[in-house]
């Protein structure tokens, strides 16, 4: 099989897709017009998004693997010629929460390489590849980005998870060094920092946040859902933020804000 024929047709690859935030960015993304590749550690339904079949194709990965991450960028090379947006969603919580002071150093390893270790190599890969591609002059008006999600765990401490937190605080940083770091290349870098969304991640947590969100935890008194953070992914990849990098995107119903 050949590769597939992008004439005018955007690629963005999304990893942890198959549910969740990835989920609603994926769909927003469908919507928009691009042809989206997943990648997740678990199979999806065939009926994953209902409506676009044909329109988007799936790759077993295990983000926290060197061998796998290569084996990705090989599959989507040989059946693509362009890469135009990068979302390094993946990203898993604790197995177990645990205090500060007994939490073990094997969760924060397996939260780390996930969270952090994985899209970290992964956007270098994937920067250099949209580099080549540039480079190539190939493509007409190509204007690749990279988008990662964070959370208000990078900024908000949570000492039952502490291993999750300083993951998504160093998501963050990576966001900043690879916007200078690629801003030559005129290729932005953002960053989402969700704040309450309903996902499975989030169900056993439902009864807590309804009666916070009700006491007035959070200035717009609803919890997010996956598809604010697919908008706001599409609105990023579109350049509806120009003259713009490195930026943090709250999108957490005004939870960063502080109120007396």
């Amino acid at each position: 099989m050949g590769k597939i024929n992008k004439e005018n047709l955007k690629i963005v690859l999304i990893t942890g897709g198959t549910q969740g935030i990835g989920h609603g960015i994926a769909t927003e993304f469908l919507k928009a017009g691009y042809f989206a590749i997943i990648c997740a550690r678990r199979e999806p339904l065939p009926t994953l998004f209902p409506g676009f079949e044909g329109h988007w194709k799936y790759y077993k990965c295990d983000i926290s693997s060197t061998e796998s991450r290569n084996l990705l960028l090989q599959n989507i090379k040989s059946g693509f010629d362009r890469i135009d947006v990068l979302v390094n969603n993946a990203g898993i919580a604790p197995s177990e929460r645990k205090d500060l002071l007994e939490a073990s150093e094997q969760s924060f390893e397996h939260v780390m390489k996930i969270n952090l270790q994985g899209p970290y190599f992964l956007t270098q890969a994937m920067a250099n590849w949209m580099i080549e591609i540039q480079n190539q002059h190939s493509i007409d008006n190509y204007q690749p980005s990279i988008i990662s999600i964070s959370s208000i765990s990078a900024f908000t401490s949570s000492t039952s998870r502490g291993e999750y937190c300083v993951s998504k605080a160093g998501l963050s940083m990576m966001t900043k060094l690879y916007a200078d770091r690629l801003a030559e290349y005129r290729i932005p870098v953002f960053e989402i920092q969700p704040g309450i969304i309903a996902t499975p991640m989030t169900e056993g947590v439902k009864q807590k946040y309804d009666e916070l969100i009700k006491n007035g935890l959070l200035p717009i008194k609803r919890w997010g859902n996956p598809g604010d953070i697919g908008i706001a992914s599409v609105a990023l990849a579109e350049g509806k933020i120009p003259y713009s990098t490195g930026q943090v995107l709250n999108l957490d119903g005004g939870f960063h804000i502080r109120r007396l």
